[in-house]
């Protein structure tokens, strides 16, 4: 294992991040907390509790698993798709360190972007709705987890994509609806019955429910097939990253 290469690639893109502290950041937290704001104080003042909890302190797992996802595939998927545009990835696919530690150092640098974001808004979040965490070990499991994830999704992402348009097409148009849809303001026991067997098809159910567990003891799945969902994914994200190298696809000329 060439720790040296995983180092020089992880450090790298860590750099950005200090970089752009006002768009890596301060962007994310400020618009997290306007949904604080509105769904917690003005309109969560109004609303009856949900499975025992009041609907601010409900709606925090959510928001941070619907920031959690766009931007673990926005880091990562700029992150691989930016040495593709400059021409810069063949140096790094001819130096010394193989397939897994190039991912590695990617998506290690993604997922921790996210997984500091996170725990900025999770402390944000205390500013405007009491909340708390029955198990923080839990719930820093599946924080990593998910960035883990969904940072090798959005590294397939940035190795599809041949324009800086289809970066953001995933993200905006399936990602942030199926967050929004999975029970991110809401559970999806408060939905007709025939609406609940349609909302579990949407994987993103599984993250929040699990998420939300952490927090509170309360999911609308049961804990294991949450962990379970969140496993079988990352395995997806996983063979897809080996067939990319195995066969090349859009990294060779």
């Amino acid at each position: 294992m060439n720790f040296y290469g995983i180092w020089a690639i992880y450090s790298f893109e860590l750099a950005r991040l200090r970089r752009t502290m006002l768009q890596s950041i301060a962007s994310p937290v400020i618009s997290t907390s306007l949904y604080f704001v509105v769904f917690g104080a003005a309109i969560g003042s109004r609303m009856a509790e949900i499975d025992g909890v009041s609907y601010g302190a409900f709606i925090i797992p959510g928001l941070i698993m619907l920031m959690l996802l766009n931007e673990s595939i926005s880091n990562a998927s700029f992150g691989i798709y930016m040495p593709k545009f400059t021409g810069t990835i063949y140096e790094v696919l001819s130096a010394p360190v193989s397939p897994a530690e190039i991912v590695i150092g990617y998506v290690g640098a993604a997922a921790t972007k996210s997984v500091i974001l996170g725990l900025l808004i999770l402390l944000t979040a205390r500013l405007f709705v009491p909340y708390e965490i029955q198990h923080p070990i839990w719930m820093l499991g599946f924080l990593v987890l998910t960035a883990i994830t969904f940072s090798l999704f959005g590294f397939i992402i940035g190795i599809w994509a041949d324009g800086f348009e289809k970066l953001q097409i995933i993200p905006l148009m399936i990602v942030t609806p199926l967050a929004f849809l999975g029970g991110s303001f809401y559970s999806i026991t408060m939905l007709p019955p025939f609406w609940q067997t349609v909302t579990l098809f949407n994987p993103v159910v599984y993250l929040i429910s699990g998420f939300r567990w952490s927090f509170y003891g309360v999911a609308d799945v049961h804990i294991g097939v949450s962990v379970g969902m969140t496993l079988v994914f990352l395995l997806i994200c996983l063979s897809l990253v080996w067939l990319v190298f195995k066969t090349g696809y859009r990294l060779k000329p």
